[in-house]
């Protein structure tokens, strides 16, 4: 979707339809009061009327919020990409509110269409914005081009979710991550099997042992001049998850190819960074690996070494994701010298339990920085709870056999037990700057909300970019 900004009145920008969005106090002064009331249109929240004949699709707002304005335009793209306009106009809302109207139109256009043998191409192709005022017109202009970069990202990491398991082995991974590297100039290492081995990543290659799909170790970095700090992001990559010999259920299966989105995330989070130019040094680290079943694979009972040296007694192979994190955690730590670490990972169901399939999980021991992420997750649109860590829950993941147990004794407090499993594998100094995010729910959905359609959500994404660029603000003051 083309989104293009000009410095002239409304009714000078051509265009085939305009957009208004309408409170239900707005509604009683609006000039088509009696066709919208005809209509039963109320100005409420996700109400769209088309008025074809005025060449008018009006949106209602309960109320003037970055969140109204982001599902109030997504409401209408949704509705425009089914008819046959090719292009719309509206005036440029408040500033505080641009970029959601933005993020609506280029989160709300996205569908993906790869698998599909006659995809769609929609008529609409351009949203114009109208600003009658050279007062700060770069500025709207700025906020565009971040906000578009953003999305972008998002979008990215959506296509790279949805690919099938097939398309996207833990090397098609290392491939695309290869090629980001060459394209947005950032530094690229790749380890297959023989570099694991060298790091002793024994826990992440025991996950992929029985796959035909070797892993892969990813780690992209963008290393601008004199960076104010430096942020290392860790992301689960299971390109498919079967459950091991610990093994799914059948329903239990399908989607499993979202296993693979904390991984994706990161990638789409240096992909933005590097877009806009922050003055932050990032590392990405991806584990990408398939968790399969066969006479090879990895068994409950064994004991695994993980490449801090710690040991592991592995209880329910299905629990891999925070086998493959210790190993790239660690790794991590050992190569960056970071001000800050933060792992993104489709973790555990119990997170989705505790806080429904809409919402990422936040944990960690610094309850500032969670705080922190939080707010920027609101501001962002994304949603974010914490849960916090208990100390008797750390009782549970103990084990008589090895240093930690991979699931916890008592089917409780999941999410919380698996990040406490984590905190093993974070070196001391990097407790207090360690944010764990479980985005098992909201990384992938079957069924349509906010700006979201079927598939990756690109969870993740929007709330770092939004920390990030807060952290850069901090250093410039």
């Amino acid at each position: 979707m083309n989104v293009e900004l000009y410095n002239q009145p409304l009714s000078s920008v051509v265009a085939d339809i305009t957009i208004e969005f309408v409170t239900s106090l707005q509604l009683e002064t609006h000039a088509h009061t009696s066709i919208l009331s005809m209509a039963k249109f109320e100005g409420k929240s996700e109400q769209v009327c088309l008025l074809h004949e005025h060449q008018l699709i009006v949106c209602g707002l309960d109320n003037e919020s970055n969140d109204e304005y982001r599902l109030a335009m997504n409401c209408v793209i949704k509705t425009l990409l089914n008819t046959n306009y090719t292009s719309a106009k509206l005036c440029i809302p408040k500033e505080a509110y641009f970029h959601a109207v933005v993020e609506g139109v280029l989160l709300g256009a996205y569908k993906f269409q790869e698998y599909k043998s006659q995809p769609k191409v929609p008529s609409l192709q351009n949203i114009f914005f109208a600003y009658n005022s050279e007062y700060d017109f770069e500025h709207f202009q700025s906020i565009l081009t971040q906000t578009r970069i953003i999305s972008q990202a998002t979008n990215f990491v959506r296509d790279l979710v949805n690919q099938t398991p097939y398309d996207m082995t833990p090397q098609a991974m290392a491939i695309t991550a290869d090629s980001l590297s060459k394209t947005n100039n950032l530094d690229c290492i790749i380890l297959d099997v023989n570099g694991l081995e060298d790091e002793k990543m024994n826990a992440m290659l025991a996950v992929g042992r029985a796959s035909i799909n070797p892993p892969r170790l990813i780690h992209l970095a963008y290393k601008p001049q004199n960076p104010k700090k430096v942020i290392t992001l860790v992301g689960k990559g299971l390109t498919y998850d079967s459950g091991g010999l610990s093994l799914k259920s059948a329903a239990s299966m399908v989607t499993m190819k979202m296993d693979k989105a904390g991984g994706c995330a990161v990638m789409g989070i240096i992909k933005a960074i590097s877009e806009l130019k922050l003055d932050i040094e990032v590392h990405a680290f991806v584990g990408a690996v398939e968790n399969m079943i066969g006479g090879n694979a990895y068994k409950p009972d064994d004991v695994l070494v993980a490449k801090n040296g710690k040991t592991i007694e592995v209880r329910n192979t299905d629990a891999e994701g925070r086998l493959v994190l210790a190993d790239v955690l660690g790794y991590a730590q050992a190569n960056v010298k970071a001000d800050y670490i933060f792992d993104y990972a489709t973790l555990t169901g119990a997170c989705m339990v505790a806080l429904g399939p809409y919402t990422t999980g936040v944990m960690g021991h610094n309850e500032e920085l969670k705080q922190s992420w939080l707010k920027a997750a609101d501001e962002s649109g994304e949603y974010c709870g914490n849960l916090p860590f208990n100390p008797q829950l750390k009782k549970l993941i103990k084990s008589d056999l090895a240093d930690v147990c991979n699931v916890s004794s008592k089917p409780y407090g999941g999410a919380i037990t698996a990040a406490l499993f984590l905190d093993n594998f974070i070196n001391e100094d990097m407790k207090q700057k360690w944010v764990h995010f479980d985005i098992a729910g909201s990384a992938y959905t079957e069924s349509a909300w906010d700006v979201h359609t079927y598939g990756g959500t690109g969870a993740g994404v929007r709330m770092t970019l939004q920390w990030l660029l807060k952290l850069q603000q901090q250093g410039n003051n």
